[in-house]
């Protein structure tokens, strides 16, 4: 989310907290040229955070049956 001002974080309090209890992204507020950071406590693994893709083109069943002469390695080794 990055720094915002106390004015801000005031008047979106509750969305703001919200955010960060999601992500776990920590948010700076600036006063008077000093930096504070609002964290989760508990911390969160960076897997949480990623989302599933679809990364097979095809029928996904079509895998298990591949063996190595179609990959088209040499016979002998």
């Amino acid at each position: 989310m990055g720094s915002i001002s106390l004015t801000a974080l005031r008047s979106n309090l509750f969305k703001i907290v919200d955010e960060i209890i999601k992500t776990g992204n920590p948010v700076e507020i600036e006063r008077n040229g000093h930096r504070l950071k609002i964290i989760l406590e508990e911390k969160r693994s960076k897997l949480d955070n990623l989302k599933p893709h679809d990364c097979i083109v095809g029928d996904p069943n079509d895998l298990i049956q591949i063996t190595v002469g179609e990959w088209g390695e040499p016979t002998k080794l």
